[in-house]
C-alpha cells in the first residue's frame, strides 16, 4: 500500500507532463515569435498572437489617501 501511496503522484506528474508536452507540440503555431528590445521594455515580434487576442483590464481609480480632503482641489 504504501508503495501505491509514493507512486500515484509520480505517474499522476508524468502523465500531466505528457499532456502539456503534446498540448504544445500540436498548438499549431508555425512562428513562435521572439522579444525585442524597445525603449521602454520588450515587444512581442511575430508569433500566434494578435493585438486583440490579449485583454487589458482598465486600472482601477486611485482611492483618496486618509485625511486627505477629497474636496479640496
Amino acid at each position: 500500500m504504501t508503495r501505491l501511496r509514493v507512486l500515484a503522484p509520480l505517474l499522476a506528474a508524468a502523465a500531466l507532463a505528457a499532456v502539456a508536452v503534446a498540448t504544445v507540440r500540436d498548438a499549431g503555431c508555425d512562428d513562435p515569435g521572439y522579444y525585442a528590445p524597445i525603449e521602454g521594455g520588450y515587444e512581442l515580434v511575430g508569433g500566434c498572437l494578435a493585438a486583440g487576442d490579449l485583454l487589458v483590464a482598465d486600472p482601477a481609480p486611485a482611492a483618496p489617501a486618509e485625511g486627505v480632503d477629497a474636496g479640496r482641489g
